[in-house]
């Protein structure tokens, strides 16, 4: 049997995952390095150090060599200038195809004896990027490839939306042709840590987020609602204000923010014009909860999208992994035709 590991390297983790040729997970490791030390260090060697050990640990973990490896694949940030190996975005539209011919193949003799395949990001397709059409413009790394996981389970000649939820909040346009067409990214993740951690509204919410058994939708809307009407500051600021007057329940307030900070996704996905959508389009949301219900039930509360369902993978296998599992096989049944 022959087996293929893929990996995936983000801001501040690394994940690997070995699986079978039925695709199936035989033993994962994670470690906590990516760009973010590049960019520090101003070197990678930290990272190639970590993605080694990760792959040398997954093949121990399994008692098997690297012979018996037929395919190393790997996605997200470590494709960027502060990755391993920077391969250029390829431009929408893209499908599962495009992605597995757009493959890069690069032997790293200091991290393993066999060749790592990379893939490549997703830009939107705008041409002279300025001042006036910056709007248009997103970028993916790593989201290109959870997308795949999910247009693989789309019926034939439907249309969709996808959300992933994260620190950066990214909406994915697909077509009927099952092509990526382009994103829509906002930091809306990020503000909600910075709101929680460095912000007066802190000491409000016990510098804690909301967790999936503290979540509570109609405290959330309500926040997403005050910030819809009055902006996302004077939002916020409602936050100490029923701190002060109101309740003393940290995981309220939080849920108040929680909304307060996702209002502007749903104002942007409504209004940019860098993807596609409409609002007869089935919308899917994956990611972790209580980013992922949030989601689903502000859209819902809109009645913005005609359908609007989650995404959910089996024993928490990260979407990047099946994506890429899923552009790996793609690209092997290519190279044979």
């Amino acid at each position: 049997m022959k087996y293929v590991i893929t990996l995936d390297t983000g801001t501040t983790n690394t994940r690997t995952i070995l699986w079978n040729e039925n695709r199936e997970m035989i033993a994962r490791r994670k470690a906590e390095v990516g760009v973010r030390d590049t960019a520090i260090d101003g070197n990678n060697e930290k990272l190639k150090k970590a993605v080694a050990e990760c792959i040398s640990g997954l093949l121990t973990d399994a008692g098997i060599q690297y012979e018996d490896v037929k395919d190393i694949i790997a996605s997200g940030m470590i494709t960027s200038n502060v990755g391993i190996v920077e391969i250029p975005h390829c431009i929408a539209p893209v499908g599962i195809d495009d992605l597995a011919k757009a493959v890069r193949e690069v032997f790293l003799p200091e991290i393993c004896p066999l060749p790592i395949h990379f893939i490549p990001g997703v830009k939107n397709n705008v041409k002279d990027v300025n001042f006036d059409n910056v709007e248009l413009m997103d970028i993916m790394r790593g989201e290109e490839v959870e997308s795949c996981a999910i247009i693989e389970k789309l019926p034939e000649g439907q249309a969709a939306m996808l959300v992933l939820p994260g620190s950066h909040m990214k909406f994915i346009s697909v077509d009927r042709e099952h092509k990526i067409t382009g994103c829509l990214t906002s930091i809306s993740g990020e503000l909600l840590s910075c709101i929680t951690n460095n912000t007066i509204i802190a000491d409000a919410v016990d510098h804690r987020f909301v967790d999936e058994d503290s979540y509570q939708p109609e405290i959330m809307l309500l926040g997403y609602e005050n910030a819809k009407n009055q902006g996302l500051g004077r939002a916020c600021f409602s936050g100490r204000i029923l701190n002060q007057f109101v309740t003393k329940d940290s995981a309220k307030i939080a849920n108040y923010i929680l909304g307060a900070a996702l209002q502007g996704d749903v104002e942007a996905v409504l209004h940019s014009h860098a993807i596609n959508v409409s609002r007869d389009m089935h919308v899917i949301v994956s990611g972790k909860n209580p980013l992922r219900q949030a989601m689903v039930d502000i859209f819902k509360y809109e009645k913005c999208f005609a359908r609007v369902d989650t995404f959910i993978t089996a024993k928490d296998i990260p979407l990047s992994a099946i994506g890429s599992y899923i552009i790996a096989d793609r690209k092997c049944a290519l190279t044979e035709t």
